[in-house]
């Protein structure tokens, strides 16, 4: 009895470790987030004191500083927290499910699907900013559905879902690229700005379907993060703690596809996000923990930092996707090599 109490014991006490490490990294995520908001208002051609900065946002008009804080940089600082969170928190919940590293949004070709339909519509239907994000939802809820039904077979499969999205990846990008050939001059700049992955150009009017699916769902997600850890350990040890396993992963899924489809239509395909955050997450907080916020947080806190960087640290001004992608590349080709050694590709 002394021996199981020693061990109950010993497992209170790193549980209570693990909560604590998981409030600690998560609450100084939430406050680099912050920080990296308040330099996003603050940085640009002109510097302004964080005083002006209050003063405008409360509504007092500044020559020069309302146009700069309230029209340019709020609505590209609202637009990268809440993208990258989306972002963050679809992928994770991907690798969770897969239980794979590579089965992220970006690879599974999700979001090459949200963009196809994005390109069509800017460049065939010349439609609007809500009908693009409508029409990138449905597109990569499309793409899932047929994804699943090709990787079925006599049993579903993850690794045969994964060979499959990446196949559907690279059929959507020469559908994007046909489109590009197809369009008009007029067009190309505006789908080239849009598959790069960028915050130029955004708007409070563009960014609202995304604050509204983001804020709909991400409690929905929170809500789940007990069951999703218990989807880790297998559909029969889920089953036999209480979890309705069809069911949990139909919401997390559909969830998540909304998240990154609205999140790909209003920013574009922002490279690697998906891809970084759950990893990064789990390397900060711990695999046993449920990390959904905290990979939520480390997706927001990427694009803002690489938006920040593109447009600060070099001569010229880039896109962010073009930094996350130079972030997420060699972490790519890590991974890749480390899965071939283990012998799980």
């Amino acid at each position: 009895m002394r021996i199981q109490s020693a061990e109950v014991n010993e497992i209170m006490l790193e549980m209570r470790k693990r909560k604590r490490r998981w409030l600690i990294v998560t609450s100084l995520l939430a406050v680099l987030a912050v920080v990296l908001c308040c330099a996003m208002l603050l940085l640009g051609n002109t510097i302004y004191p964080v005083g002006v900065v209050i003063r405008t946002l409360m509504g007092e008009e500044i020559a020069g500083a309302d146009f700069a804080v309230n029209t340019i940089r709020l609505p590209r600082m609202i637009t990268g927290l809440f993208a990258g969170f989306a972002f963050g928190v679809a992928g994770y919940i991907f690798q969770t499910i897969l239980r794979n590293p590579l089965a992220n949004p970006n690879i599974l070709g999700i979001t090459s699907g949200s963009s196809a339909a994005a390109v069509f519509c800017i460049t065939v239907l010349h439609l609007n900013n809500t009908a693009i994000s409508f029409a990138a939802v449905i597109a990569g809820l499309a793409t899932v559905i047929v994804m699943y039904f090709l990787a079925r077979g006599r049993s579903f499969s993850i690794g045969r879902l994964i060979i499959i999205g990446i196949g559907m990846q690279a059929m959507l990008d020469a559908v994007i690229s046909y489109l590009i050939l197809r369009s008009a001059q007029q067009d190309i700049a505006e789908v080239l700005r849009w598959l790069s992955g960028s915050l130029n150009g955004a708007k409070m009017s563009a960014v609202l379907p995304l604050i509204i699916i983001v804020v709909a769902l991400a409690p929905v997600m929170l809500v789940l993060s007990k069951q999703l850890s218990m989807l880790e350990l297998g559909d029969q040890m889920a089953t036999s703690l209480g979890v309705a396993t069809d069911k949990t992963r139909v919401i997390l899924i559909v969830g998540s596809v909304f998240m990154v489809a609205i999140a790909t239509a209003t920013t574009g395909p922002i490279a690697f996000v998906s891809f970084l955050a759950g990893p990064i997450a789990n390397r900060l907080v711990g695999v046993s923990a449920s990390n959904i916020l905290p990979a939520g947080l480390v997706g927001a806190n990427l694009v803002l930092f690489a938006d920040l960087i593109g447009q600060f640290a070099f001569e010229y001004r880039f896109p962010v996707g073009v930094i996350t992608g130079i972030l997420g590349a060699p972490y790519l080709i890590y991974l890749l090599i480390r899965m071939n050694r283990k012998g799980e590709l």
